[in-house]
């Protein structure tokens, strides 16, 4: 679907503000501002919410609701080169662990209320989600194994079921036709993400409040002990 002006004005005026935040993150490194403090900051003057960058389309905000900083602070590291430990940038980008401990306040007042909301409904509606996918697929595999039961492709259809009531294929199937998204036998990481985050706002709206806080509470714990080795993670709960 074609832009309108006014959209592409407003594209044109997003991408200027990116640049101006890409030179200040830029000259805040050379002054000798911590590249993490001056990331968060760039993260926090961002205003794309998606873009395509030397080949590959980046959404940050998943749903219009979650906020992934994960994926802009990769799309801005792209552009510091040997600015920045390529140890510590692997460690953050792959590992979650950013190269210096802030506190949830300095975390947010760095990247800004509104993307620290919206990085909320990523943690709590993305990984969260997943958590708990794989915590019902590792009961099964447990049931499984205590019945003397071989593992097969069933496993996932079972955590979805146990979870949502439908299997992993009939719940695509719907996110895509109330997306109005082409069905396919593939899947792209960022539909991926979005879909997660469909199934946790389904699964707010189709169980009761005592299932979805039993559940949650059990995907908090397999995070948290995810997370016992990344004690400097910022979204840490």
């Amino acid at each position: 679907m074609a832009k309108t002006k006014k959209e592409m004005a407003l594209v044109s005026s997003q991408k200027e503000e990116d640049r101006k935040a890409i030179q200040q993150l830029k000259q805040a490194i050379a002054e000798g501002k911590h590249w993490y403090l001056a990331l968060l900051e760039a993260i926090g003057r961002w205003k794309s919410t998606e873009e395509d960058y030397r080949g590959r389309h980046y959404s940050y905000l998943i749903a219009g609701e979650a906020f992934d900083w994960l994926l802009l602070a990769e799309r801005l590291c792209e552009e510091l080169n040997s600015l920045i430990p390529e140890e510590e940038k692997v460690a953050l980008l792959f590992f979650d662990q950013p190269p210096i401990e802030l506190t949830r306040e300095e975390f947010k007042g760095l990247i800004g209320l509104a993307k620290y909301r919206a990085y909320l409904n990523y943690l709590y509606g993305v990984l969260v989600e997943d958590a708990l996918i794989l915590t019902a697929m590792e009961d099964v595999r447990k049931e499984r194994r205590t019945l003397g039961l071989p593992e097969n492709a069933t496993v996932m259809d079972e955590a979805y079921r146990r979870i949502y009531g439908a299997t992993q294929e009939a719940l695509l199937q719907e996110f895509r036709k109330e997306k109005k998204y082409r069905q396919r036998k593939s899947i792209t990481l960022t539909e991926l993400k979005e879909f997660t985050y469909w199934l946790f706002k389904y699964r707010l709206k189709s169980s009761e409040k005592a299932r979805v806080a039993s559940d949650t509470k059990k995907a908090l714990l397999h995070l948290h002990r995810h997370w016992t080795k990344r004690s400097r993670f910022p979204g840490k709960i």
